[in-house]
C-alpha cells in the first residue's frame, strides 16, 4: 500500500502542499493565541475579542471561493504563489506599522483570511495527482496541515510574553518565507488538472443537493475545528483562569489532537466508508460538546473532553474529503472551494457565538450547546443521505462511501 501510494502521485507537490497549508494555517489562527495581550493592550470587550478572532475565519471561508475560481481559471500553483505573497506581506506591514485600535485588527484579519484560503489550492493540487482509491489518505495528509494550529497556541505566546506580540507578527513572516521558497522549487501542478473552469460551473454546483449536503457536514467538522483553534485561548484564560502560555499549551494539546487525526479520519473512510465514520463523529462530537457546555468540570478535565472533541472534528475533516472526490471527481477544485468556505463559516460563527455568549449571558453555555445541536443536525443528514450514497452505482470499483 505504502509503495503504490508513493508511486502513484508526486510526493514534492504533496510535501510542499503540507507545508504551505501547515504554515498558513499556523498564521490564520495566529490571533487567537494573541488574543489575550491584545485585547488587554486595545481594551477590547468579550464581544470584540470574539470578533476579532473570527473575523481571519470568515475571511478564509470567503476567500476560499476566490482562491477555487483562480485555481480553475489560473492553476492551483500559480494561485498559491500569489496567495502566499500577501499573506507575507500583511504581516510584514502589521508588525512595521504596529496595531493601534480595533479596526487595525480586522484589517489585519482580513489580510490573514488569505492564509486560510490556502486550503483551496493546496487540496485540489494533491487531489489530481492520486487515483480515487487513495483520495482519503493524500488528502488527509495534506490536510494534516491543520497541525500549524498547533505551532501557533504553543509559540506565540511564549513569544509575546519574551519579544512583546507585535513583534510576533514580524516573527510569523520568516517561515512563510522559507515555505514560499519551497513551494516555488517543489510543487507542480498534475497533468490530469481539469481544464479551465466558468461561473456557470460554479451555478452548475450549487443547483446539486448533494453540494449542499458535504458544505453543511464540513461547516460542522472544519467549523468546530477551526473555531475551537482560534477560541480556546480566551476560553481557558477566561473561564478557568489560565495564564496566556499555560491555556495556549491547554490549546495546543486540543489542536495537536484534531490536526493529526485528520489523516487517520480519511483512512478509516478509505476502508469502512465516510458516512459510516461520520455517523460516529458528528454523534461523539455533540456529546463531549454538550459536556463542555455544562462548565463544571476543573480545567484538565475540560481539557480531556476537549481533546476527545477536536480528534473527532479532526476525523470528520478527513472523513468528508474522502467523499468530496467520490461525489464530485473531475470539479474538486470547485468543491474545494465551496466546502472549505462553509468550514470557514462554520468556525466563524462558533468563535463569535461563544464571545457573544459570554457577553450577553456571562457563560459560554449557549455557544457551546447550539454548535452541539448542529452536530446532531449533521448527523441526521448523514443518516439521510448515506443509503443513497452506498447504492450509487457511478461509483469507482474499491470505493467506499
Amino acid at each position: 500500500m505504502k509503495s503504490a501510494f508513493l508511486k502513484a502521485g508526486n510526493l514534492p507537490t504533496l510535501v510542499a502542499c503540507f507545508l504551505y497549508f501547515d504554515l498558513s494555517f499556523a498564521v490564520w489562527v495566529l490571533l487567537g493565541p494573541l488574543a489575550i495581550f491584545i485585547a488587554e493592550d486595545l481594551h477590547l470587550d468579550a464581544g470584540q475579542k470574539g470578533l476579532m478572532v473570527a473575523t481571519p475565519v470568515l475571511a478564509g471561508a470567503l476567500l476560499r471561493i476566490a482562491g477555487g475560481i483562480l485555481v480553475g481559471q489560473w492553476n492551483a500553483r500559480r494561485t498559491g504563489i500569489v496567495m502566499q505573497l500577501v499573506v507575507i506581506a500583511g504581516l510584514l506591514a502589521a508588525w512595521y506599522l504596529g496595531l493601534h485600535g480595533f479596526p487595525q485588527v480586522v484589517a489585519l484579519g482580513l489580510v490573514l483570511g488569505v492564509a486560510g484560503a490556502s486550503f483551496a489550492v493546496a487540496l485540489p493540487m494533491v487531489s489530481y495527482w492520486y487515483p480515487p482509491q487513495q483520495q482519503g489518505i493524500a488528502l488527509g495528509l495534506t490536510g494534516a496541515g491543520n497541525s500549524g494550529t498547533v505551532f501557533a497556541s504553543l509559540f506565540a505566546p511564549a513569544l509575546a510574553v519574551a519579544f512583546g506580540w507585535r513583534n510576533v507578527l514580524g516573527f510569523a513572516a520568516l517561515p512563510l518565507l522559507a515555505v514560499f521558497v519551497f513551494f516555488l522549487l517543489a510543487a507542480k501542478d498534475s497533468p490530469k488538472s481539469p481544464p479551465r473552469k466558468t461561473m456557470a460551473d460554479y451555478a452548475r454546483l450549487l443547483r446539486k443537493t448533494d453540494a449542499w449536503w458535504l458544505m453543511f457536514f464540513y461547516s460542522v467538522s472544519f467549523g468546530g475545528f477551526v473555531g475551537l483553534a482560534s477560541f480556546l485561548p480566551i476560553y481557558f484564560h477566561d473561564q478557568h483562569h489560565l495564564t496566556a502560555v499555560t491555556a495556549g499549551y491547554f490549546t495546543a494539546g486540543c489542536v495537536f489532537a484534531g490536526s493529526f487525526a485528520r489523516p487517520f479520519g480519511g483512512a478509516l473512510a478509505d476502508r469502512i466508508g465516510g458516512t459510516r465514520a461520520l455517523s460516529v463523529i458528528y454523534a461523539v462530537v455533540a456529546a463531549t460538546l454538550l459536556t463542555v457546555a455544562k462548565g463544571v468540570l476543573p480545567a484538565f478535565g475540560t481539557l480531556g473532553v476537549i481533546v476527545v472533541a477536536m480528534t473527532a472534528l479532526g476525523m470528520g475533516n478527513g472523513a468528508v474529503f474522502q467523499l468530496v472526490p467520490q461525489r464530485f471527481g473531475r470539479d474538486v477544485g470547485l468543491m474545494t472551494g465551496l466546502v472549505g468556505m462553509t468550514g470557514g463559516v462554520g468556525g466563524f460563527y462558533l468563535a463569535a457565538s461563544l464571545g457573544y455568549a459570554k457577553q450577553f449571558s456571562g457563560s459560554y453555555e449557549i455557544g457551546f450547546a447550539m454548535f452541539a445541536v448542529l452536530a446532531i443536525a449533521a448527523w441526521g443528514g448523514i443518516a439521510a443521505v448515506r443509503l443513497r450514497w452506498r447504492e450509487d452505482a457511478a461509483m469507482p470499483a474499491g470505493v467506499r462511501v
